[in-house]
């Protein structure tokens, strides 16, 4: 464990001295609630399934992911997606037009937006062309202002998982945060790094349920940390910033793990199909290993091809203006019909 790492150092001087607003529901919080009457946050008393404040706290899920994922409930924040998460890391460690940032190109665009909206550096470093951290470059950019290195791992728009050396190596030798977003973690073979927890104080690590739960409309982040790092995120979040039908909806769908885990299974197996069909396609140059629900290929003119496969009611994202990602496309796997579809197009396309 890291036994020099403190906390204190990384908390912007604002965040340590506020007092958070405290909503009725955390005020009330501890006792039987089935039989009383509330009259303490001005709400509709007209029953209608949505007209009272959802669990600010969100504890039932909470519950589910400590089990889940073997950490306790304080280890836990759930944002309105990973997105909100991310922004709440920024507010509560970086200091606006001081303190900077590091990510990895090619990689999730929105930590470079969240990065210009809070006024805070965002220091990019190139990864290798096999798409790994070139961790020499990394720490020689790193200074006393250097608070978050973003990692995210399977990458997108690359499919692939940084090494564990490369990963380690920076939580032992960085003194600011390390944030691992792992929203494709389910998709691949490599363990969650959510397993280091207690031997890292300063990693965190960001999941969704967007990707392998099929919850990508009710926006659910998962935010996994130091129960310190947690307590500082949850002073700054919004009061009710999951609401009560998300709740629902993630209990529902987390009530079905077998259904969970036959579709993860299912995109696994389409994606490998797509990855052979893939090699006989003429205009495919290089298809990038993929340990995601996606696969990366470079092809010979990436704009003609998207174009190509919009006009045959197919849409792709084309990724060639990323850095390291020239004439390349992305594609989804979806199902199987959907599949199949893609790869009647793939092989019309002169």
């Amino acid at each position: 464990m890291k036994s020099n790492f403190d906390i204190n150092n990384l908390v912007r001087s604002n965040v340590k001295t506020m007092k958070p607003y405290s909503s009725a529901r955390d005020e009330f919080k501890d006792f039987d609630t089935a039989n009383m009457i509330f009259l303490d946050a001005n709400e509709n008393p007209f029953e209608n399934g949505v007209n009272r404040y959802p669990d600010p706290q969100q504890m039932n899920v909470k519950e589910i992911f400590a089990k889940q994922k073997n950490v306790k409930t304080n280890q836990i924040l759930l944002g309105n997606g990973s997105d909100e998460v991310l922004d709440l890391l920024f507010r509560a460690f970086c200091e606006p037009k001081i303190d900077n940032v590091i990510t990895l190109p090619p990689t999730y665009g929105m930590y470079g937006v969240l990065a210009n909206i809070n006024a805070v550096e965002n220091k990019e470093i190139l990864l290798s062309d096999d798409f790994q951290p070139q961790i020499e470059k990394i720490m020689a950019a790193v200074d006393d202002n250097t608070k978050i290195i973003f990692l995210c791992s399977p990458n997108n728009p690359t499919g692939n998982s940084f090494s564990d050396e490369s990963v380690a190596y920076l939580l032992q030798n960085f003194k600011g945060l390390i944030v691992i977003d792992e929203a494709y973690i389910d998709f691949s073979k490599k363990e969650s790094w959510i397993n280091e927890l207690d031997e890292y104080p300063n990693l965190v690590i960001t999941q969704t349920l967007s990707k392998a739960y099929g919850l990508a409309g009710i926006r659910l982040g998962i935010c996994y940390g130091s129960s310190e790092v947690i307590a500082v995120l949850n002073k700054i979040k919004p009061p009710y910033n999951v609401n009560e039908l998300s709740q629902k909806r993630a209990l529902d769908r987390l009530a079905s793990p077998d259904q969970i885990s036959s579709e993860i299974n299912s995109i696994i197996a389409q994606r490998i199909d797509l990855l052979n069909v893939l090699l006989d396609v003429k205009f495919v140059e290089k298809i990038y290993p993929s340990e995601a629900n996606f696969i990366l290929v470079k092809v010979d003119d990436a704009n003609k091809r998207y174009a190509d496969l919009i006009a045959r009611g197919i849409v792709i994202r084309n990724r060639t203006t990323q850095p390291l990602c020239n004439n390349t496309l992305r594609l989804t796997v979806g199902t199987e019909v959907e599949n199949q579809k893609l790869i009647a197009a793939l092989k019309e396309i002169n």
